[in-house]
């Protein structure tokens, strides 16, 4: 966007100088580029060169006044600004009051382009930056809020351990805790849930069509919204009539929306919603379930978005007022030639120029660009030599409101009917060509001034998107970290508690209690942004300690080679996982964790027996999150269950140079699709994004 912002200001001051060029003074050339250069490198001899040259060609070259200008204009950019009133003053002592006004509005654009594009410099200069420390903040307001509430719980439970008093309750609390800041973060995205509705209800055969149309994070809204789309999808796969399922979110005026259409529905009863539309409502939004025309059922919800910051308007409001003194300066440049008994008519005719001119700068307004076209015509056998500025004023709409390629052509006849009117009037040559310039040189500052706002919004709203979307990823990282490192620790040490309660606390349970709680806290820190490497034989030891512990017979055979850091990472957060998913959704009495390579993948895989009733949970947070932290290294996520036994298997590429990317990091998240054997749910990074 920088370059495209050079390219309006150089066009936009080379239009200026062109129409001294073309009046025969070859130092204009020598002036334009000096100011050029001291608008890219800011070095004081270039100033020097731009005012002497200025000077030089209106005492040496008998060159108009107005050429000052450009020396007023890097004064305006520097400490020595109230020179600058004194250029403009030199200007109409050495000329005359209409040289004059030409000198300050170079000067006033000069200073206007210059600081749009020190903008656009600055938005593009600090993206990045930007995007690193909303992340590092986020960071920090996380481990602040963690370390406040389960830090200290842990403090409590080691404290207790090594006193002998296993803290069964706290473990309790912490764990329901972290379990629900998990779900916060993860609320805070509509992504992973949007990511989990696809899963399910392709895994039920149900074609699923995703239209994302809004930016992250939404704040407070994004919680209510994943709410309406957990229970509307979950209300399709209820009715099990569906064929296929849209949903759709948005953003406009200050709202975000969301949308889910589905077929297969008779009425459109809202009962499945419970008291959601009480709560939307009560959030200043609208929750209403309809059907369409086609018959479909569409549940549409619609929030305001309190998280979103104001938008900054300050470049506009400067490319307006800037506009708005060229526009009443070539005004004032066309009275003062008006014959003193069409003045009044003039004036009218002019203020409904200006009006039209400033309320056309955005969009397409081609009912006002008609009788744009209309004003800045017809008075001209009344008004002669003094409306012939006007045409300008038409020229730069023009340039706003078509494509390039129509455009140009539009202005360049708007320009050439300005030479053909002068000449119509008897102007001599030189006239004609000043005045074909001068209506190309408004056009061209008009157009630059607006565009170059508008590209600084484009450059702030990248660079704000791309800050939003890294403080998104690091609440979707500390939420799957909660999830599948903190969550197990916690779920271990609540299992070591009670178990140890039972057994009269013996000092080789408080002792494990003891370091299950230090680990938590090393998990918590890494929750925290403080990365950690885990090692998949500690891991399997850990995981056979905390099974065997809650009355479960385990059998570990690890044959996988040495692994990168990171992949052993991912299998050691898969196997945490999976051993809190056969604590927490079965009744196993036998566990079997193994690995295995085949020369092209290495294979984790855990089974148990004892699988509880009931679908299996393919939208649940752990599996999305595992699915994502293998996709990053181009791994798959299998589950499967069989004859009363559940398996869980995870598979990395043996390629070194495909483990060694971080499994953490920004990346396409992970679809999750039914398996070609209907039964097995499989997660692929390859597959459909978000």
């Amino acid at each position: 966007m920088a370059k495209r912002a050079w390219i309006l200001v150089i066009a936009a001051l080379a239009s200026f100088a062109s129409i001294y060029v073309a009046a025969g003074s070859w130092l204009a050339v020598v002036v334009c580029v000096a100011q050029l250069a001291f608008v890219r490198w800011r070095h004081w001899p270039i100033l020097a060169v731009v005012v002497l040259s200025s000077y030089a060609a209106v005492l040496g070259f008998g060159t108009s006044v107005g050429i000052l200008g450009f020396a007023g204009g890097v004064l305006l950019l520097t400490r020595l600004r109230p020179l600058a009133v004194l250029v403009v003053g030199s200007a109409a002592v050495l000329g005359n009051a209409d040289g004059a006004i030409s000198a300050m509005l170079i000067a006033l654009v000069v200073y206007g382009l210059t600081t749009l594009i020190r903008q656009v410099e600055e938005i593009t200069a600090t993206r990045l930056a930007l995007a690193m420390s909303a992340a590092a903040e986020e960071r920090l307001r996380i481990a602040a809020e963690l370390n406040k509430g389960l830090g200290r719980a842990l403090a409590t439970i080691a404290a207790g351990a090594r006193a002998g008093d296993p803290q069964a309750e706290t473990a309790r609390a912490s764990l329901a805790e972290a379990r629900a800041a998990a779900a916060g973060y993860r609320a805070m995205s509509l992504a992973p849930e949007i990511t989990t509705a696809r899963a399910m209800l392709s895994s039920a055969g149900i074609a699923a069509e995703v239209r994302v149309g809004h930016e992250e994070p939404l704040g407070p809204a994004g919680a209510l919204l994943a709410a309406v789309l957990r229970e509307a999808v979950t209300d399709v796969l209820r009715q099990a009539a569906a064929s296929f399922c849209v949903i759709e979110t948005g953003w406009a005026h200050g709202r975000v929306s969301l949308r889910v259409t589905s077929d297969g529905a008779r009425t459109a009863d809202d009962a499945f919603l419970d008291d959601l539309p009480a709560r939307v409502e009560e959030a200043g939004g609208r929750l209403v379930t309809r059907l369409t025309d086609e018959g479909r059922l569409s549940v549409e919800a619609t929030l305001p978005d309190l998280g979103r910051p104001r938008a900054d308007n300050d470049s506009y409001r400067l490319s307006m007022v800037l506009a708005a003194a060229v526009v009443l300066g070539f005004v004032a440049k066309g009275l003062m030639q008006t014959p003193a008994h069409l003045l009044a008519p003039a004036a009218a005719l002019m203020a409904a120029i200006v009006v039209l001119q400033l309320t056309s700068v955005r969009g397409r307004h081609m009912g006002r660009l008609a009788v744009l076209t209309a004003l800045a015509y017809l008075p001209m056998p009344l008004l002669g030599r003094s409306w012939l500025g006007v045409l300008g004023f038409l020229a730069g709409p023009v340039l706003l409101s078509f494509s390039w390629r129509v455009a140009v052509p539009l202005a360049g006849l708007v320009a050439a009917s300005a030479g053909v009117a002068s000449h119509l009037l008897g102007l001599p040559v030189p006239a004609q060509v000043n005045y074909t310039l001068s209506t190309l040189v408004t056009a061209m500052v008009l157009y630059g001034l607006i565009k170059l706002a508008q590209i600084i919004k484009e450059s702030r709203d990248s660079r704000d998107a791309l800050a939003r979307a890294a403080v998104v990823e690091e609440r979707l990282r500390a939420a799957r970290d909660l999830h599948d490192l903190l969550g197990h620790s916690l779920a271990a040490i609540l299992i070591k508690c009670e178990l140890a309660r039972r057994l009269g606390n013996p000092e080789s349970e408080l002792r494990d209690i003891a370091e299950l709680a230090e680990r938590a806290r090393a998990d918590l820190r890494s929750v925290s942004g403080d990365h950690r490497d885990l090692l998949l034989p500690a891991e399997a030891d850990s995981a056979r300690a905390v099974l065997t512990a809650a009355g479960i017979e385990v059998a570990v055979e690890l044959s996988h080679p040495p692994l990168p850091a990171a992949a052993e990472t991912v299998l050691s957060t898969v196997l945490r996982e999976a051993v809190t998913n056969v604590l927490r959704h079965s009744t196993a009495r036998h566990c079997t964790v193994t690995t295995t390579t085949d020369g092209h993948q290495v294979r984790l895989r855990v089974r148990n027996d004892g699988v509880k009733g009931g679908p299996i949970r393919r939208g649940s947070a752990g599996i999305g999150n595992l699915t994502t932290r293998l996709a990053a290294l181009g791994g798959t996520l299998s589950i499967t269950r069989e004859d009363g036994w559940f398996t869980l298997e995870a598979a990395l590429p043996s390629d070194p140079a495909g483990l060694a990317r971080d499994a953490d990091g920004v990346g396409a998240v992970a679809g999750v699709e039914l398996g070609h054997d209907g039964r097995q749910v499989v997660a692929d990074g390859a597959r459909g994004q978000v």
